[in-house]
């Protein structure tokens, strides 16, 4: 079904090319493009590349150098806050950040033909879902990620490390520390292919968006001075969320949580670079630029919607053995953590949308 809707959309676009082609000679249709908005300041801009690059590498390096440096003696509380609160900028950035601005690049009035007769913002977002939950499944199945560096490898045999090894006895693991049930074994094997699957989508998905980002920020105008503080605060706290998500998982090498920040750091302001260079022909307006749009920040919802909901709230939340062991005040501020991210992105969202009526 997901394949046979990606062929369909596919011919939507191809049609949608030539339907526009035939309608442009039509008068009374609306027109699209006419250059972008770029009004000067370009001072201004290029500050843009270097504030919102440090402002989201440090937000991606912060809880990594924080779990692998306990040096530096940041409070539990920190951590913890930067963790959640990053969770309810990702989950909030897929709803009110992609989707409603797919939604709207996709039914803009100046597209004609067939991807106007069909909800394609929803559709594609929910075409992403299936196609990442069907690639988690048969990597969990069939992935090989290698726990040798936990202690164990993946033949329950002694690691170099530890040289810990596994018992088909169900009370191995009490009776000498260095035994481990088999099936505890599989069982954290398992978990550690999901975390690694989980984390290489999310980093995917908000890398995919933040490249949209960037080129919008390049060529904004009158709009430019909120949205250049919006997303400061947006890229920063999404940037914790996923660093938090980083510092999670025992990576074989410790460089690799590293590059996966600074990669994420790096793509906005790589973008706004590239918006500048391209200002004189960037047209965000125009139909090829609000069909790209649409489809991609489409598809990045559905990748953040999926991970977000399934991994940063149901997995967190509901299977995670460190919040079912914790009391339940450490849960619900949590909890309030995760919906003040939330609600901080969609108010300054709201507020950038007020500000573009007027």
């Amino acid at each position: 079904m997901t394949l046979a809707a990606a062929v369909e959309l596919t011919g939507l676009a191809l049609r949608q090319v030539v339907d526009g082609e035939v309608g442009e000679a039509e008068e009374s249709a609306p027109k699209c493009g006419g250059g972008n908005e770029y009004d000067g300041r370009m001072g201004l801009r290029i500050s843009a590349v270097f504030v919102i690059l440090v402002g989201s590498t440090l937000g991606a390096l912060f809880p990594i150098a924080g779990r692998n440096h306990p040096r530096l003696k940041i409070p539990e509380w920190a951590m913890m806050f930067a963790k959640y609160f990053g969770s309810g900028v990702i989950i909030c950035t897929a709803f009110i950040h992609l989707l409603t601005p797919a939604n709207e690049a996709l039914t803009d009035p100046c597209l004609r033909g067939p991807i106007t007769e069909y909800p394609w913002a929803q559709g594609i977002a929910l075409m992403s879902v299936f196609a990442v939950f069907f690639v988690e499944l048969l990597a969990t199945r069939f992935a090989t990620f290698s726990t040798s560096h936990l202690g164990y490898d993946m033949d329950n045999t002694p690691s170099e490390q530890g040289k810990e090894h596994c018992s088909d006895s169900p009370s191995a693991g009490i009776a000498d520390p260095e035994m481990l049930n088999c099936a505890d074994l599989e069982i954290m094997k398992e978990n550690y292919a999901a975390q690694m699957i989980s984390l290489f989508i999310l980093e995917f998905g908000i890398i995919f968006h933040s490249i949209f980002i960037g080129l919008t920020l390049a060529v904004s105008g009158e709009e430019f001075i909120t949205l250049y503080i919006v997303l400061v605060f947006h890229q920063t706290f999404e940037g914790l969320g996923l660093g938090a998500r980083l510092s999670t998982v025992p990576f074989p090498n410790k460089w690799i949580p590293y590059a996966m920040g600074m990669a994420y750091g790096i793509t906005t302001p790589l973008a706004i670079g590239i918006g500048l260079g391209a200002r004189s022909t960037l047209d965000p307006a125009s139909r090829t630029a609000l069909m790209l749009n649409g489809i991609f920040d489409a598809i990045s919802a559905g990748i953040l919607l999926y991970t977000g909901l399934v991994e940063l709230m149901a997995h967190e939340f509901l299977f995670s053995k460190t919040l079912k062991r914790a009391k339940i005040s450490y849960v619900m501020v949590a909890f309030v953590f995760m919906t003040l991210g939330a609600g901080g992105l969609s108010l300054s969202y709201t507020k950038l949308c007020n500000m573009d009526r007027r």
